[in-house]
């Protein structure tokens, strides 16, 4: 008998037990590692942990999978972004004027060691069903909002009903004039797509309403699977566009054959390189992943001179508290940027430059820029 991928989901790995009895760790480091996922939750699809090829640590795979020490490391903070200050009711968040973003769940699929939001815990299905409607009231009294981003968590970890639910609201709000779901299922646990025809139905039969799109987050080739493909291909027979927001991570994908490989092999998969993220300097992370900046806009330099066409048409981002910065480049040590969106209307398209140290991975929050 065929399992559902709800069934499948509850055989994830979420132990440090599971990863003793399975080779993945040695014995001696389970309780450290216990500690770890005590305090930021672990869970593994089987169809992802089959992904690893070494347990050395090295394997990039192991490295977004696997809980690790680095973890417990304070260097960092949990919200880099300033989320807080923008939510506005539960789950929803209002940084850009047209722009509502939605935290429709907590949980995701698999809990990603590198994930800027490590500081959330899982919802339960009735505070779900409060924050989709109280989304949608919010949503609904501000008719400057053309466009939602329903994210988590992972979108898709909702049920069918409350995936339909948002749709079927937002697809009778005028002023909305596209919607996206952020879910890296796709990536990490394909069968939630392939084993579930009603939610592809969904897709399918709210796209000829509004426009959808999908946005996930392929960072490394060896995710580009028969299985991630096939998901890929599914959707696309919606009628719904797939776009990537890939991370930048250091021994991940740090080297320009690696994001070559990924940009090119997404492009394959009819997947549109869209974004190419600084890593946040989230507490456990920043050191452990973020790549300097200095050598991030060296490479992705690099990796743009190696691609051509639409494969280079990423922007490369951060999303600092003051608003989504281009990293267009460098002068020695001046990084060269341009603000995308702002809080402030007046600071948008502003094109600026700062001065960085050799080992700086992030703006200060008050960062001094010189207008260009």
């Amino acid at each position: 008998m065929i399992k559902s991928w709800q069934e499948e989901l509850r055989n994830n790995i979420t132990s440090a037990d599971e990863l003793v009895n399975l080779g993945i760790i040695p014995p001696e480091k389970r309780d450290e590692i216990a500690n770890i996922i005590d305090n930021y939750p672990m869970s593994i699809p089987r169809y992802y942990l089959g992904l690893i090829k070494t347990y050395d640590g090295t394997d990039p795979i192991y490295r977004m999978a696997v809980a690790g020490v680095n973890e417990l490391s304070g260097s960092g903070r949990l919200d880099t972004s300033g989320e807080a200050t923008n939510t506005v009711t539960e789950g929803v968040q209002h940084k850009y004027s047209n722009t509502a973003l939605i935290l429709s769940t907590n949980i995701c699929a698999m809990y990603c060691r590198h994930c800027f939001r490590k500081r959330m815990v899982g919802l339960t299905e009735e505070e779900v069903l409060t924050v989709t409607e109280e989304a949608i009231k919010y949503i609904n009294e501000h008719p400057e909002i053309d466009n939602v981003l329903i994210s988590g968590g992972d979108s898709f970890m909702n049920g069918n009903k409350i995936i339909e639910r948002y749709l079927s609201a937002l697809s009778e709000n005028e002023n909305i004039k596209f919607i996206r779901f952020g879910t890296r299922t796709p990536v990490v646990f394909p069968d939630r797509i392939i084993k579930d025809p009603e939610l592809l139905e969904i897709l399918k039969r709210y796209s000829a309403k509004k426009s959808i799109f999908i946005v996930t987050q392929f960072n490394h080739p060896n995710e580009l699977t028969p299985e991630s493909g096939e998901a890929l291909r599914l959707i696309r027979e919606t009628g719904v566009p797939i776009l990537n927001q890939t991370v930048l991570l250091k021994g991940v994908n740090g080297d320009a054959d690696t994001l070559v490989s990924l940009f090119n092999g997404l492009l394959e998969n009819g997947v549109n390189p869209y974004y190419l993220f600084q890593c946040r300097p989230v507490k456990g992370i920043k050191d452990f992943y973020a790549l300097p900046l200095i050598e991030a806009v060296t490479l992705v330099d690099e990796v743009r001179s190696r691609l051509s066409g639409v494969a280079k048409s990423f922007r490369f981002i951060m999303s600092h508290i003051s608003g989504k910065i281009e990293i267009i480049g460098k002068s020695e040590n001046k990084m060269i940027m341009k603000r995308h969106q702002a809080k402030e209307s007046e600071d948008i398209n502003k094109l600026f430059m700062v001065e960085v140290r050799d080992d700086s991975r992030w703006l200060p929050d008050d960062f001094v820029l010189e207008e260009i």
